[in-house]
């Protein structure tokens, strides 16, 4: 199905009408597989994530809101809570360290790496209401690829005004891909659907100026909370627009200024996204434009030997549009490092490993660390610049101190379609996130098991209650 008007109308329509149809949607194996990592690779981030000061913080948070019991689990703990409280607390555990999967950009004028988080929003919202209605892990699974196709979409539709001004596009795209998880599972027909995503638009929010601060992860946790309760008010026959996205004063113009409908009539579900043009996980946990130059980087550490005494300095070039996200170039603490090229290139060269260990204020602070950050140059690359804003074109050179210089270029990092994790790769990057986290290792093998498995599941619950603490 799409539509045929030339100024959108009927947008948001279609795009309920696919979330509404979605049991009838025939999902090929490979695509479920691309899911089953991600989806993996967010469980291990939610145990991390449960165990950093802002997943403190969300406890005590909720400690005094005196919520009793529900039904969904908050990863990582032993308190379950109503669905939309699971969503947030969950939602801001996954991205806690920047460390979850990230959209792939299609456009070249759409930033790599900068459209959503897809898994973050997505994933928590699925679980929590998937738990509270007993479903099976294939339902919990078609709704978490639902939403990602949604939010991904929308994502890439929006003018790329949205994002370069400074809106979120995790936390405002996510609202929808939490409303769109919800509304499959809660058996929503298209005009309830278009009624949960209107009331998820007007409470889509969330600035850039926040990066490198708790507020990014409150991003995603409020996104997935926000699209759970749209989803819950649209239940009760709470009224809203049936034009969200389309409207004059609608989403996609109010929030970016316009929107390309090529980019999504017609196009969820063909192909998804997750199978074109795909989605990184993430190999370090750091921002994703990053991690082509950190790939870069370790290779040309490993393949030369480099030692850090033998660095006189190094010049780190990409497009503009990276250095308009990676903001600190003198970082104070470890969430600002996420956010620094040039944190991330000293400790490779310093610790050859760049790991959930190496991005905390101590390392951060280490007098060898603020020494390395200095001979760091992060500049703007004509070079990196043509290539497109679609790519994370990452231009190295390391100047030693007997004269040579050692220079390598790469567009994309280890963990994107076209360098990815396998399976067991992510399983092994879960399982150093659960270790982090002091959790029980014979349930992280069973969750890595079932999770390969999940369409087979008959009950979400028995993979929730094995994420407890």
């Amino acid at each position: 199905m799409s539509i045929a008007e030339a100024d959108g109308a009927g947008l948001t329509r279609y795009v309920a009408s696919f979330i509404a149809n979605a049991k009838s949607l025939a999902i090929l194996p490979d695509v479920a597989a691309l899911a089953k990592k991600s989806i993996l690779d967010g469980l291990g981030l939610a145990l991390s994530g449960a165990g950093a000061e802002s997943g403190r913080l969300v406890e005590e948070h909720l400690d005094g809101l005196n919520l009793g019991t529900g039904p969904a689990t908050i990863i990582g703990t032993k308190r379950k809570v109503a669905p939309r409280f699971a969503a947030f607390a969950n939602g801001v555990a996954i991205h806690a360290d920047d460390y979850d999967d990230t959209q792939l950009a299609v456009a070249a004028d759409r930033v790599y790496g900068l459209l959503t988080h897809p898994t973050a929003p997505a994933l928590p919202a699925a679980l929590a209401v998937g738990e509270q209605k007993n479903a099976s892990g294939a339902d919990v699974l078609l709704a978490y690829l639902v939403g990602v196709e949604v939010e991904c979409k929308i994502a890439e539709a929006i003018n790329p005004r949205h994002y370069q001004t400074g809106f979120h596009a995790t936390a405002t795209c996510g609202t929808f891909a939490a409303a769109a998880a919800a509304s499959v599972l809660l058996g929503f027909d298209a005009e309830m659907t278009a009624r949960a995503l209107s009331i998820a638009g007007s409470q889509s929010a969330g600035l850039r100026e926040n990066f490198g601060t708790m507020t990014k992860p409150f991003h995603a946790g409020r996104a997935s909370e926000s699209g759970v309760i749209a989803a819950e008010f649209a239940a009760l026959g709470w009224t809203a627009t049936d034009k969200i996205l389309e409207a004059t004063r609608g989403f996609f113009r109010a929030a970016g200024g316009g929107f390309d409908l090529a980019a999504i009539n017609g196009r969820l579900g063909a192909p998804w996204t997750f199978a074109d043009p795909g989605v990184s996980i993430k190999p370090y946990p750091s921002g994703s434009l990053t991690h082509p130059g950190m790939t870069e980087m370790a290779r040309l550490i490993e393949e030369h030997n480099i030692s850090p005494r033998s660095v006189k300095c190094v010049r780190v070039g990409t497009n503009s549009n990276m250095p308009n996200a990676l903001i600190h170039h003198r970082p104070q603490d470890e969430l600002q490092a996420k956010f620094s090229m040039e944190f991330c290139m000293a400790i490779l060269l310093l610790d050859r490993c760049a790991g959930l260990r190496e991005f905390t204020d101590e390392s951060v602070h280490r007098d060898d660390v603020q020494e390395m950050i200095e001979k760091i140059d992060f500049v703007v690359d004509d070079e990196a610049e043509r290539a497109g804003y679609h790519k994370m074109t990452t231009i190295i050179d390391i100047t030693l101190i007997d004269g040579r210089t050692i220079s390598g270029r790469a567009d994309f990092g280890k963990g994107s379609p076209s360098n990815p994790m396998d399976y067991d790769e992510v399983a092994e990057k879960f399982r150093q996130s659960a270790y982090f986290s002091r959790f029980e290792k014979a349930k992280t093998d069973k969750i890595v098991s079932l999770v390969a498995h999940l369409e087979k599941l008959p009950a979400i619950g028995e993979l929730t209650a094995l994420l407890g603490a």
